[in-house]
């Protein structure tokens, strides 16, 4: 019996060796996603109840503390801009040429009609300062080998108090998250359809945005142009800019 539970202890053992620290592969993402300032157009396909509507727009971020994303259609959408500075958030809307500070229960709304909301927005910090994280285990994905990896918050205003990831081994790139409640609930998942790669730098060009608590398709996400350490002039994160 004691010889038996040796050897069990020494396979488990050699099983969680071979196991990466999931903190370095936390940090391997956030180096590849995360850079200095990003400039990305994109598409969001908007799945409704009974209609679907293709929403475009130009984003500029720098940082995790500053991003600004003006809509460019449909013509009902076509001008509204979204500015974040820190923990703030405006919205400018041209029809009323008012613009408005998104906080409180307001951040939980929907962007635009879409599964994303004003918080999911917010959240675009780099993920090593949010979470904590362990290699559970392995799977293939897309075809692709991964990990898998559970992400715990180390903070208490994070959205998401646990995530689940596949990352793809050899492009350090979630392909498949899963974003839970504190409660254990499951809110949303995210599955990458396509990847591509800017430089030396890999991202998700085409994903499916889920709110699991809602009935439909997703919103279909897609990159059409990125550009990785652009210059962007420091007046496009300006509130002067709402209204230009």
């Amino acid at each position: 019996m004691k010889y038996l539970f040796i050897c069990i202890t020494l396979l488990f053992g050699i099983l969680f060796a071979e196991l990466p620290d999931g903190n370095e592969i936390l940090k391997a993402i956030d180096e590849n996603v995360y850079s200095g300032s990003i400039i990305t157009t994109s598409r969001m396909v908007i799945n409704g109840r009974r209609a679907t509507r293709t929403v475009s727009s130009i984003n500029y971020s720098q940082g995790n503390e500053k991003s600004f994303s003006e809509y460019l259609s449909p013509p009902r959408d076509k001008g509204t801009k979204m500015l974040k500075l820190d923990d703030n958030l405006w919205i400018y809307n041209p029809s009323s040429d008012r613009i408005v500070q998104i906080s409180g229960n307001m951040l939980k709304q929907s962007v635009m009609g879409s599964d994303l909301s004003y918080e999911d927005f917010m959240d675009e910090v780099e993920l090593t300062e949010l979470y904590t994280a362990l290699v559970s285990g392995e799977t293939t994905y897309l075809e692709r080998d991964c990990w898998i990896l559970e992400l715990i918050a180390k903070r208490s205003d994070v959205s998401y108090e646990k995530k689940k990831f596949y990352v793809d081994k050899e492009k350090s790139i979630p392909l498949y998250e899963e974003w839970y409640a504190q409660s254990g609930k499951l809110l949303k998942s995210v599955k990458v359809l396509d990847t591509d790669q800017s430089g030396n730098r890999w991202y998700a060009k085409q994903a499916v945005f889920k709110d699991e608590l809602k009935e439909g398709k997703g919103t279909e996400f897609f990159i059409d142009e990125i550009e990785f350490d652009a210059t962007i002039p420091e007046l496009m994160f300006t509130k002067a800019m709402l209204k230009k």
